[in-house]
């Protein structure tokens, strides 16, 4: 087996290709081949979610998928929620309403919040809770997140509000729960 394979990947809507060993995961290639830093490094375990990306418009932990299996998926990270300049709903809230303390959890925040309302344009305060729940934050309580989350959600839906993500193109072939799992282990909101 070759020590490095040529993948193709569309990362936040633009075409990449890059020659990664067979063992490195995705995380690892976004950060340290793609220069896409916004994509934390956490416990590498899978337990604390800072490495939640979309794939095909689902989160996925980076750290736990390797990148041969993501092999031409749409990847969408924390940098490609701003579109033609400006801020997705989310950041924009987040921002206005002090969801962000450190900002280190911020990103896997931002990139799981917007998968759930692109699927899920009016969530209730518990699916947020639970979409939410794989991403540990050590600074806040959770509140401000969740607000932020809903703030976001009914600018998106005000009358003559436009969204600045469309809902995400079903992706065959996105990797299996089991080597991709959503940010859901190991974290519960306090």
């Amino acid at each position: 087996m070759p020590d490095k394979l040529l993948m193709r990947f569309r990362v936040n809507g633009e075409p990449q290709e890059v020659a990664v060993r067979v063992e490195k995961t995705l995380l690892e290639v976004l950060r340290e081949d793609l220069g896409l830093t916004g994509t934390k490094h956490g416990c590498e375990l899978g337990e604390c979610g800072m490495c939640a990306v979309a794939i095909g418009g689902r989160p996925i932990l980076s750290c736990l998928a390797l990148a041969v299996e993501c092999q031409d998926q749409e990847i969408t990270t924390v940098e490609g929620l701003a579109k033609d300049g400006r801020l997705d709903p989310l950041q924009e809230t987040f921002a206005a309403l002090g969801a962000a303390q450190c900002g280190y959890c911020t990103p896997a925040f931002l990139v799981t919040a917007r998968a759930l309302l692109d699927r899920d344009p009016h969530p209730s305060r518990k699916t947020i809770a639970k979409a939410l729940s794989g991403a540990l934050c050590r600074c806040t309580g959770y509140l401000k997140i969740f607000e932020a989350v809903e703030e976001a959600m009914l600018k998106a839906t005000a009358p003559g509000a436009a969204h600045a993500s469309p809902p995400p193109a079903s992706t065959p072939g996105a990797p299996a729960p089991s080597t991709a799992p959503s940010p859901a282990p190991g974290g519960s909101p306090a």
